[in-house]
């Protein structure tokens, strides 16, 4: 079974750049996204993302159902979170008050959230994993860390085909899923078989890996170089992080 990297293979702009600056400038703008709290950063930086993705030229239907996956989560939030988050009753539903604080932070995260995945798409979706994990070694991320990745990216559709195995076999046998302790069991054992098929399997790559003169280190054959286009993307997108620090945090200090 082959790995689909539906995004990965494309001719726009986002695509030629180096992998080192998008994974540099995913880093720098997921952080400052995730750390700012002023709505008005946060829309600029959706918007931003939004633009790296029309650059990206990625098709919107994928996109789109992506984001659901995501939304489906935080639509969780919004069930909750304002209605146990203390603070200025905004509105009441079925006798249960919902406050303005607690809409604020479903809001703010609702935001963070959607951002931080189109801009994780539009940098990182558009690098095939193969080129990510040379990325990461030319970036000094230490090998164990490279190595766990590579091989948990390149696995994890293994490890789900023998847990399609292991349900199908549970179906033949007429298993039938319910809220009793024959049921807790059963899904116990299967995880259990997963997790012990899964180092079985582990060990048999390690010592095939061993047998083909494995020394704890990839070798590469092709060398990622920097050109020009890639430091003006680079420079631009970390003059624009850097404007949205300044407009965030100077002003806060200084007062």
């Amino acid at each position: 079974m082959n790995i689909v990297e539906p995004f990965a293979y494309g001719n726009s702009f986002v695509h030629r750049i180096d992998p080192r600056v998008k994974i540099i400038i995913a880093a720098m703008f997921c952080s400052v996204v995730a750390l700012t709290y002023e709505l008005t950063i946060l829309f600029v930086s959706a918007i931003s993302a939004l633009a790296f993705l029309a650059a990206a030229r990625l098709s919107v239907k994928d996109v789109f159902w992506r984001l659901m996956i995501v939304n489906g989560f935080i639509l969780v939030l919004w069930l909750f979170l304002p209605f146990t988050t203390p603070g200025k009753t905004l509105f009441t539903l079925f006798g249960l008050e919902a406050s303005v604080e607690g809409v604020d932070h479903a809001v703010l995260i609702t935001i963070k959230s959607n951002t931080i995945i189109m801009a994780c798409i539009a940098l990182l979706s558009t690098c095939p994993v193969f080129k990510l994990v040379h990325a990461l070694h030319y970036l000094y991320v230490p090998d164990k860390l490279v190595h766990i990745f590579f091989f948990s990216y390149r696995y994890i559709h293994v490890i789900n085909l023998e847990y399609v195995r292991l349900t199908n076999a549970m179906k033949v046998r007429c298993f039938i899923p319910g809220t009793n302790l024959h049921t807790y069991k059963s899904l116990a054992y299967l995880m259990g078989m997963l997790i012990l098929k899964s180092h079985e399997r582990s060990r048999r790559i390690y010592n095939a890996m061993l047998c083909r003169g494995f020394k704890r280190k990839f070798y590469v054959l092709e060398h990622l170089e920097l050109q020009p286009s890639d430091l003006l993307f680079g420079t631009i997108s970390f003059l624009f992080i850097s404007g949205l620090v300044i407009v965030q945090w100077i002003p806060t200090n200084l007062l």
